[in-house]
């Protein structure tokens, strides 16, 4: 087994999103209360150190923010995709994941405007040194779980190519073009993210049939 595995890839990937929800959900618990934990608190409460906080969060802004918007989200998105009348259906659980977040957004969006301040303009670290901008996983990790109906049926390759596709039209940079650029009330908004994100599943389906002609339909 190489060092470039697939399956050792994939069990360090689920390692670093096991450590880092450790630490946003140690966030979460401390900021219940109201007061605004410290990096050494979040750190003891996550069992980990300064310098692995760091390694997932530029700052603590950026991990208090995240966190909030997760303990928003996470929750009834988790519950969309666990409906059963979609678990084979990829197209649908992308619109449920969709609906899901677009029906938080007077909640999340605003989090996610400073969210992406910090990104554009990160801050340093404690050490005062340049701190490398990190967004989160989470985004990644929903879209993959709502398309995993089609994970056996498309190549890893064209897989990962949906998901990133999908990044592109399903998050706070997509509602932020739609509102301030395009001017859309939520309704057009929703409809226009909707529409895309299902263009986009069916493009992958219809590529990989014209690809596989006598495998038939998922």
């Amino acid at each position: 087994m190489t060092r470039d595995d697939p399956v050792r890839r994939g069990g360090r990937e689920a390692q670093r999103r096991r450590t880092r929800k450790a630490i946003v959900d140690a966030a979460v618990r401390l900021s219940a209360g109201g007061a605004t934990p410290s990096i050494d608190e979040i750190a003891a409460a996550a069992d980990v150190s300064r310098r692995t906080i760091y390694v997932y969060f530029p700052s603590l802004d950026h991990l208090l923010i995240d966190a909030t918007a997760g303990a928003i989200n996470e929750p009834p998105v988790e519950e969309a995709l666990a409906d059963p009348a979609l678990a084979d259906d990829a197209a649908g659980r992308v619109d449920a994941l969709i609906r899901t977040l677009l029906k938080y957004s007077p909640q999340s969006l605003p989090l996610g405007r400073r969210m992406i301040r910090l990104t554009v303009d990160p801050p340093t670290n404690d050490a005062q040194e340049p701190a490398t901008p990190r967004r989160t996983q989470r985004r990644i990790m929903w879209l993959e779980q709502a398309c995993e109906p089609l994970r056996s049926t498309l190549s890893e390759e064209s897989f990962q190519r949906l998901v990133s596709a999908l990044t592109i039209v399903v998050g706070w940079e997509a509602q932020i073009a739609l509102r301030d650029v395009r001017g859309l009330d939520p309704r057009a908004e929703e409809e226009a993210i909707t529409w895309a994100a299902r263009a986009l599943v069916e493009a992958a389906i219809r590529e990989h049939e014209a690809a596989n002609p006598h495998t038939g339909p998922h």
